[in-house]
């Protein structure tokens, strides 16, 4: 859900209703319209996360949590956790050092994402990987051969 929708609709009619004034009071409604573009997007996410909250207490069995990416408000629904296991976030331990091979053009590819993020490789692929184990957690990846995170190879087997 892209909040500019709603963010751009409140410029709109803060600088509509300055059409009545001078010249010095439509461009200080700019102005104001401008400033309050921000605010208005974090009232929005306080707001959804506020719905959030309700629609999780009543439902029981899944979690709901709102999140917001630049200007674009992403809703996620997962079962909660049950039974004695630690959610992801509860999870602390000793960091570990892993030496991992990749293609050369995965490894690229994987630099960029990591550039445009504006993180180190490490610091990227250590979120990946975290992410992934999330999303796991939450029931998002198949338990497919292995119980691994799932994929296929190029000749289509899984893996």
């Amino acid at each position: 859900m892209d909040l500019n929708r709603y963010t751009d609709r409140i410029r709109a009619d803060l600088v509509a209703a300055a059409t009545l004034g001078d010249e010095k009071t439509q461009a200080t409604a700019e102005a104001l319209a401008t400033a309050v573009e921000n605010s208005a997007r974090l009232a929005l996410l306080s707001a959804l996360t506020e719905l959030a909250d309700t629609v999780t207490a009543e439902l029981g069995d899944r979690t709901v949590r709102v999140s917001l990416h630049g200007t674009e408000a992403t809703v996620d629904v997962s079962r909660a956790a049950t039974g004695d296991n630690p959610s992801f976030e509860e999870m602390t331990g000793d960091i570990s050092r892993v030496t991992l091979r990749l293609v050369e053009q995965v490894k690229s590819r994987a630099e960029e994402a990591a550039a445009q993020s504006g993180q180190s490789l490490n610091s990227w692929m250590s979120g990946v990987v975290s992410g992934a184990l999330r999303d796991q957690m939450r029931g998002g990846y198949g338990g497919g051969k292995g119980g691994g995170f799932g994929g296929t190879t190029k000749g289509g087997d899984s893996v």
